[in-house]
């Protein structure tokens, strides 16, 4: 096949319409192959790449077409102990593939080194691994876009996270071709439903391809969550009808169709290749010490992410492929944000954290990239890994102290009201500084790694024996209560107060400050039968089970009133912090902490360990000091929150020194099974001094302009 010198830009195989550019990085390679294959897996050409330029190895093929799958042999020293692991016996990965077909056979030929041999990876393998390693494919990329992005403001932001191929693989009538599938994703009774709850965007677990793991293979079991990147620029390709792009698109577009945006919950802090022990699959074999964070003994990886490898991102041309992958995301696949793993990984400089890491700043300078949603799991497993609040502006972050403090209150652990209103507040101690806004905690009592939310009220321990790891694996402190039994029950006392709890922890979490994340399924009351950590369970455990119960639809009506309710008020997504003063131009605080007899906290209040019921006044006025995106000012009702953890009823009192002469309504009560009393607020029936049930949450309202005679 006849090759031409070609450019060093763009990196990976671009098709320009009359023949495709190939081009690679690697510093210290000797030379560098371009492999092609027949649709059999059959190798049928190696061309040397004629040139290099700036550490960059290129060549264009005027006679390579879409569809031609390709690979790359990089020759150069293999000196493990020098951190170099060149062997052109191992066909690699295009870090810039746009389609990825096959899958890893865990053959002996895809490790570098012999195994089982005396000197470990000191050893070296002449065994070709081509047949048993995936191959890149040449794309077209063209695609008719008919789409408007969404760009939900971030206050008003609503997260779904869910996984793509465990939502629908039990989608009732869905075509058997089509479940676990970007296109099933676009099925439009899923979409109905989407809507219907009302959420503004989903965060799908990771759909860059990635592997599976030799292990859980070997057990029957599989990488279901997908934190084990491969490929930064491709999709999964089980979770495509052709392992294309296509489907990825039309998903992306039937989303913003529905005014839904995507985010993706994307893995740039280390890929499958592992420890030094692990398979020579793409990066390993490029060019190791350029794209991995080496110890000072080169034979081995920094590992602050319990992988076994972290990527190494001070190195420009590995910063380069994550922000260009990122691009490629937001520009040509059109996704809206994205949520990093481990993300303290990414921002390590000599191996700490620093806001001033090449990472970071690449990301608040770029154009692009600086306008999308940016959160952040602001923590890994390495020294000095936990840096929930030290992310800069313009960044949001899951906030594992608001999950844990609700999961403690509610669970009647004393000791909790100040942590509780600060949580409730959005999180100021954590993120009231340089500009940042109540948006930057991203809450959630639930995500896809730990309990579901009918399992935190229904398990004691994780149950997770399927695993293979001897229940070793997972959280054990999971801040849960089973209420008296493990597992299910037939006790209906019991039952109903896990039900209450459910109703507890999600009205809470759609009246808080920030932006709150819902795990999905836990709006229908989905189980994992006690197992925290499905990350290997692609099976019944860890898909969504749609079957219609009674509870379960009373908890999806639930769930979507709540979301109604906090869409239709701006005191429950505020633009800022409340601040305790009293609002300009009048007598009135945004925030007012209460007593249950109605009358304002005390330090004393504040101090006593025991008491587990407080009350939060949240003025509608306080939405005059913000302005919409036209200029015009918001009001609001004001509402009032109670919430009561203690394991009696207790007796309240409404607040009677509230600027509104209209009288207060009851709306919300999650000691009745339906949780709402009615539909919406304006019929919601008035209300008077009563009782509080035990381990229950009421929401009152008082309208801003209500016809009082009665």
């Amino acid at each position: 096949m006849r090759v031409w010198p070609g450019a060093p830009y763009p990196l990976g195989a671009t098709w320009d319409g009359s023949g495709t550019n190939f081009a690679l990085f690697s510093a210290h390679a000797e030379k560098v192959e371009l492999c092609l294959f027949d649709d059999d897996g059959k190798e049928t050409s190696r061309i040397a790449m004629p040139e290099m330029t700036q550490e960059v190895w290129h060549g264009y093929l005027p006679e390579a077409r879409p569809g031609q799958k390709y690979g790359w042999r990089v020759y150069g020293p293999y000196e493990p102990d020098a951190g170099y692991r060149f062997n052109p016996n191992k066909l690699l990965l295009d870090p810039y593939a746009k389609k990825i077909t096959g899958a890893i056979d865990w053959n002996p030929a895809v490790f570098g080194y012999k195994l089982g041999h005396k000197d470990a990876d000191l050893s070296f393998n002449e065994d070709d691994s081509a047949p048993f390693v995936p191959k890149a494919e040449v794309i077209d990329p063209a695609f008719t876009w008919s789409d408007r992005r969404p760009r939900h403001p971030f206050h008003e932001t609503i997260i779904y996270e869910t996984h793509l191929r465990g939502f629908t693989m039990k989608w009732p009538g869905m075509p058997d071709d089509r479940r676990g599938t970007f296109l099933g994703m676009t099925d439009p009774e899923v979409v109905a439903y989407l809507n219907d709850l009302g959420i503004t965007a989903v965060e799908l677990l990771p759909i860059h391809a990635f592997a599976h793991d030799q292990r859980l293979e070997e057990m029957g079991l599989k990488n279901y969550w997908g934190y084990n990147s491969i490929g930064f620029f491709a999709p999964q390709p089980e979770y495509t009808a052709d392992g294309g792009v296509d489907g990825v698109k039309s998903f992306v577009q039937v989303m913003h169709e529905n005014d839904i945006e995507v985010i993706l919950d994307v893995v740039y802090n280390h890929t499958a290749e592992g420890n030094h022990l692990g398979p020579t699959l793409s990066f390993r074999g490029i060019d190791n010490t350029s794209y991995y964070y080496l110890t000072d003994n080169p034979r081995y990886y920094n590992d602050f992410t319990g992988t076994g490898n972290a990527l190494e991102l001070r190195h420009p041309y590995v910063l380069r492929m994550v922000t260009d992958s990122l691009r490629y995301w937001v520009q040509e696949m059109r996704v809206d944000g994205f949520r990093f793993d481990l993300a303290t990984t990414l921002a390590r400089i000599d191996g700490a954290y620093s806001e001033y890491a090449g990472f970071l700043t690449a990301i608040a300078q770029d154009p692009v990239l600086s306008k999308v949603k940016l959160i952040a799991e602001p923590w890994d497993t390495g020294m000095g890994g936990y840096q929930v609040g030290a992310f800069p502006p313009g960044w949001s972050e899951w906030n594992d102290k608001y999950r844990d403090t609700m999961r403690k209150f509610w669970k009647g652990d004393p000791g909790q009201l100040g942590e509780l209103a600060t949580r409730l507040s959005g999180s100021p101690d954590l993120f009231k500084h340089r500009g940042r806004r109540p948006f930057a905690s991203v809450n959630f009592i639930t995500a896809h790694d730990g309990f579901t939310l009918n399992d935190l009220v229904s398990y004691n321990d994780k149950h997770n024996e399927a695993n293979g790891e001897g229940g070793n694996d997972g959280h054990s402190d999971n801040l849960s209560w089973n209420h008296g039994v493990e597992g299910e029950t037939d006790d209906p006392e019991i039952a109903e107060l896990r039900a209450r709890q459910r109703r507890n922890f999600l009205a809470t979490l759609f009246l808080s400050q920030g932006m709150p994340m819902l795990l999905a399924g836990d709006e229908r009351g989905r189980t994992q039968g006690g197992n925290n950590n499905a990350y290997c369970q692609d099976n019944e455990i860890g898909w969504i089970d749609w079957e219609e119960t009674e509870d379960s639809e009373r908890l999806f009506n639930f769930t979507k009133r709540l979301i109604k309710l906090r869409h239709d008020h701006i005191v429950f997504h505020r633009h800022r912090f409340f601040s305790g003063d009293k609002i300009p131009g009048t007598d009135v605080r945004d925030v007012r902490w209460l007593r249950l007899d109605g009358q304002d906290m005390n330090p004393e209040d504040w101090e006593d360990t025991e008491r587990r019921r407080f009350g939060l006044l949240l003025s509608g006025e306080a939405g005059q000091v913000h302005l919409t995106a036209k200029g015009e000012k918001e009001t609001d009702d004001t509402f009032l929150i109670l919430m009561n953890s203690s394991p009696e009823a207790l007796d309240y009192k409404l607040p009677t020194d509230v600027a509104s002469s209209a009288p207060w309504r009851l709306v919300i009560d999650t000691n009745v099974p339906g949780g709402f009393l009615v539909e919406t607020d304006e019929t919601a029936p008035l209300a008077e001094d009563g009782k509080i049930a035990s381990r229950s949450l009421r929401l009152f309202v008082k309208r801003v302009a209500e016809n009082t005679e009665e």
